[in-house]
Formats: structure tokens, C-alpha cells, sequence
């Protein structure tokens, strides 16, 4: 029976017992001469609109059940045709769209191509169409697999007062320099990303996929558009195997000690606190992940390798590079997650807790011993509302982000490398920042953050009576900022956000400075 004849006895049913409600209300409206006979009349009216009702309703069960199966046959004849597109390249995708024998035989009925479930012909039309519509939009590959184009066309417009360190994202506050101006009202566009993502066969159990991203921050080439167009950097390559409660994760990829991530679409290419608290920096990894079935299925446990950057590139030449000091050690850094997960999605709750080793040698075979330990959480406190955030401390950090970057320093790179690198891993650093989302609807988003990041100021001093030239390091940044995102549509976005910075050198006043910004953001 196909869901218009269900609808159409449903319609009649509902409408006679309309009019047999409207006959009765006449009948005791109007009035009969004899009551007894008017008494019986309604009754037995009454009695023929209660088995209509009752008729009714187990139709309507009925029909539930049937839109049920239904689904549940469309969902198989997807999953089907899906493993069809990946086994069976040689058959054409207008072929499967059709239902037609990849060996030139007729069209299979619609009963026949997904296991005998009943689908009207009406909505098997459908099915072809939206199978056809799907053909005509695909990625296509040099392999049998399919492949997902997605990222975001981003335009920033900012006004900003006060030095910063950079005007498309500003990082920290610079102390104001003579001559030089400390407003500034510009755009850009090099926050844009680009993302694929290519889904493989099964290896051993496990599906594979991988992911590729690009932006335009990777720094501003010379000639008359440097200011607009940006060079591209890798973000993200990385490789999946993911089998039920196990998956291998390979790649370039974000530190998976530190998941969560700040909104804003004013600091898209780095994190919004990525000199404020947050450990982001990008960078070569091996991790395992193993979700816990039974009464352990909140729990996961991530494990890994790290190759993390240097703080800063010590060669002169930029197509060079020298191996960081933790290749130096000749070990990777070790890292390690333990996370409890909330099962209702209506109440998310996620709370983990890290910890990291992370050797390094320098130049004058001076070791350290790196580590850090790191909460982070996510969690709905009330409906529409979400706080998230991370705290960290340890030492030997810099190349994860989250503290202020050395700002200009008149030293040589070798300099640098003996003497300021060294000093900067051997301090201790602390920092978090934390995020209260308020979502008003699928439309309408607010957001409030701050975070700080900073080095031990005792050390700092300490170091600066040795090496005078180490006053200029940041010794703590603070930044918070407010935003509004509305989404008209799910591809289309608007934000405007208002951020303040704080920097504090080892002596003197902090330098501020703050941004009222603009975005605009087209999704694919």
C-alpha cells in the first residue's frame, strides 16, 4: 500500500467522523419531539463514531509502521548502492540509478533491488531521482572511491587600535613604537580554507579515509596584491583506519591532548587563543584511539607520538631546516589522554585529562626534560548552552603554542639556539582558556571567551640579569573576546566579534590593544 492510499482512507475516516459529530450536535441543537428516540438515535451515533475512531487509530499505527519500514528500506537501498559504487566501478552510475543489470538485463523491479521490501513505485522514483541528482554533483577521482570537497570561502574586515603583532589576526599587543602608527582599518581574505576528504576500502577490518586542508596564511609573497593574497600552508594530512572501537590515526594533525577549540571566525587560520592559553600548534603524529564498550562505554583512551616544531626556525636560509630539539633527542614526545564521555547528546558532557613527555636537546648538548599535564572539558550546563575550554602547566612547551612568541630580539639565529631557546624550555608555563555558548537557535549564536598564557615571571627575571637582551620576551598575554554569529543559511554566515589583548613584559606596564571585526563566510 503506497503512503497516498494510506493518507487518502485516513482523510475519509477523519472526515465521516466530522460529520457525525456534526449531525449529533444538530440533532441536540435542534431538538425531536420524542426524547427516547432522540436518545437512542444518539447513542447509536455515538457508538458508530467510536468504532470509527478506534478503526482509525489502528490505522494509523498501521501506517507508522509501514513509514517505518519504509526508511529503514530506503536507508539499505543507499547502503547498498554505495557498496555497489565501490565494488563495482565498471557498472555505470545511470545504470544504478536506474536499477538496470550491470550485465545489460532489465531493470530490476523496486521490490527485487533491496531484498523484497515493500516500496511503492511512486517512491522508488524518488530514490532514482535523488540517486541521479547525486551522480550529476559528485567529486570524481582517479580511483573507484568517493571524494568530499568542503571548506569555507572566509572575508575578514577589521578595525584595530593598538600595536599588535599581526593585523589579519592579532596574537599579542606591541608596545607602541615613535613614528609608527598605532590604528589600523584593513580586510582580507587569507583566512579561506580548502578541504577534501577520500573515503578507501576496507583494510583488515577497518575503513579508511584521509583528509587533506589548505589555507592562505603560510605567509605574503612580494609584489602589488601581498596584502590580499596569502601563501598556502598545509593544516591538516592525515590517514584514518577505523575499525568498531579502535581507530590508527597518522598524519599531520592537531595535538589530540587539546580537542576543543574556540568559536570564532575572526582567528580561523591559528585558534583564537593561540598565543592565550591554547595548545594548537599542528604537527606530525601516530596516535590510537580505543573506545570502551559495556559498562566502560563513556571512557576513551588516545595514545601517541608528536614531532613538535621548534619555537622558532633557527636557519637562515628558509628552505632549510635543522632538525628541532626534539629530533635532536632522537625521541618523539609521548602523549597520552584518558576521557569521559557523556552518552545523551541532549546533555553533552566531556571531560579529559592528558599528559605528555616531551625530550629535547639543544645545541651545546643542553637536555631538557619537557612535560605537561592538561584538563580539558565541554559540557551543556543548561539547554542552549555550552562551556568549553583547557588548562595546561609544565615546561618546555613553546613549540606547542599557547604562550606569547619571542618578539624581536637583536640576536643572532646560533644565538638564539645556544642561549634564548634553551632558557625559554627550561621555564615553567601555565595557561587555559575557557568558552560560554549561549545558542539561541539553528540561526542566532553568541559567544564569550578569554584565555591566558604566560611563562614563570621569577624565571624570566632571573634569566633577564644574565641575559639582559631577554627583557623584551612576553612574559604573559591575555586576550578575551565577544562574538555574534547568525547563520541565514547552513552555507552562508555573518559574525561580528570585539576582542582585547593584554601583554605583560617582565617589567612596566602592559601593552593593549583591541579589534572590532567583520566576517563573512560562504560554506561548501
Amino acid at each position: 500500500m503506497s503512503l497516498t492510499h494510506m493518507n487518502f482512507r485516513l482523510s475519509r475516516r477523519l472526515l465521516c467522523a466530522l460529520l457525525l459529530v456534526s449531525s449529533t450536535t444538530q440533532a441536540q441543537s435542534g431538538g425531536v419531539p420524542n426524547g427516547s428516540e432522540n436518545r437512542s438515535e444518539l447513542a447509536a451515533k455515538i457508538d458508530l463514531l467510536t468504532k470509527s475512531l478506534q478503526q482509525t487509530r489502528t490505522e494509523l499505527v498501521e501506517s507508522r509502521a509501514e513509514i517505518q519500514q519504509l526508511r529503514a528500506a530506503l536507508q539499505e537501498v543507499l547502503s547498498r548502492m554505495d557498496k555497489l559504487a565501490a565494488t563495482a566501478p565498471s557498472a555505470g552510475a545511470g545504470e544504478l540509478a536506474t536499477g538496470a543489470n550491470p550485465a545489460g538485463g532489465p531493470a530490476s523491479k523496486p521490490e527485487e533491488a533491496h531484498g523484497g521490501a515493500q516500496i511503492s513505485q511512486d517512491d522508488w522514483d524518488i530514490l532514482n531521482a535523488r540517486v541521479e541528482e547525486q551522480r550529476q554533483t559528485k567529486v570524481e577521482s582517479a580511483s573507484k572511491y568517493r571524494l568530499k570537497l568542503s571548506g569555507i570561502a572566509l572575508f575578514n574586515a577589521f578595525n584595530t587600535w593598538g600595536r599588535t603583532n599581526n593585523v589579519d589576526v592579532p596574537g599579542i599587543a606591541v608596545h607602541p613604537a615613535p613614528g609608527y602608527s598605532s590604528n589600523s582599518l584593513g580586510a582580507s581574505v587569507r583566512q579561506s580554507i580548502f578541504g577534501i576528504t577520500g573515503y578507501g576500502p576496507e583494510i583488515l577490518g577497518a575503513r579508511t579515509s584521509g583528509d587533506l586542508q589548505v589555507d592562505f596564511f603560510g605567509g605574503l609573497p612580494s609584489g602589488y596584491s601581498a596584502t590580499s593574497s596569502g601563501v598556502a600552508e598545509l593544516r591538516l594530512a592525515r590517514m584514518r583506519f577505523d575499525w568498531r572501537n579502535t581507530a590508527v590515526v597518522a598524519g599531520l594533525d592537531y595535538p589530540f591532548f587539546s580537542p576543543n577549540l574556540p568559536t570564532t571566525y575572526m582567528s580561523v587560520a591559528v585558534p583564537g587563543f593561540a598565543e592565550a592559553g591554547d595548545l594548537w600548534t599542528w604537527m606530525p603524529t601516530v596516535r590510537v584511539e580505543h573506545q570502551f564498550g559495556g559498562a566502560f562505554s563513556p571512557f576513551k583512551v588516545e595514545a601517541g607520538f608528536l614531532d613538535p616544531p621548534s619555537h622558532a626556525n633557527y636557519a637562515t636560509e628558509t628552505n632549510l631546516r635543522p632538525p628541532s630539539p626534539t629530533e635532536s633527542s632522537r625521541q618523539p614526545t609521548y602523549a597520552m589522554r584518558v576521557s569521559a564521555n557523556a552518552k545523551s547528546e541532549e546533555r553533552l558532557a566531556t571531560i579529559g585529562i592528558s599528559g605528555m613527555y616531551s625530550p629535547q636537546r639543544f645545541l651545546g648538548r643542553y637536555d631538557v626534560a619537557g612535560w605537561g599535564g592538561i584538563a580539558d572539558w565541554k559540557m551543556v550546563l543548561v539547554p542552549h548552552t555550552e562551556l568549553s575550554g583547557e588548562f595546561f602547566t609544565g615546561r618546555g612547551l613553546d613549540g606547542f603554542g599557547a604562550v606569547p612568541v619571542i618578539g624581536s630580539v637583536p640576536q643572532t639565529a646560533f644565538q638564539y639556539a645556544t642561549i634564548t631557546a634553551p632558557v625559554l624550555a627550561r621555564l615553567g608555563v601555565i595557561g587555559g582558556w575557557s568558552q560560554f555558548k549561549v545558542k539561541v537557535d539553528a540561526r542566532n549564536e553568541f559567544n564569550v571567551a578569554a584565555g591566558t598564557g604566560g611563562r614563570n615571571s621569577a624565571g624570566v627575571r632571573a634569566a633577564v640579569t644574565q641575559y639582559p637582551f631577554l627583557a623584551s620576551i612576553p612574559a604573559r598575554n591575555q586576550m578575551f573576546f565577544v562574538n555574534y554569529i547568525f547563520r541565514p543559511r547552513s552555507d552562508l554566515l555573518f559574525s561580528a566579534e570585539y576582542r582585547r589583548l593584554r601583554t605583560y613584559a617582565v617589567g612596566g606596564a602592559p601593552d593593549t590593544a583591541g579589534q572590532l571585526g567583520l566576517a563573512v563566510g560562504f560554506l561548501f
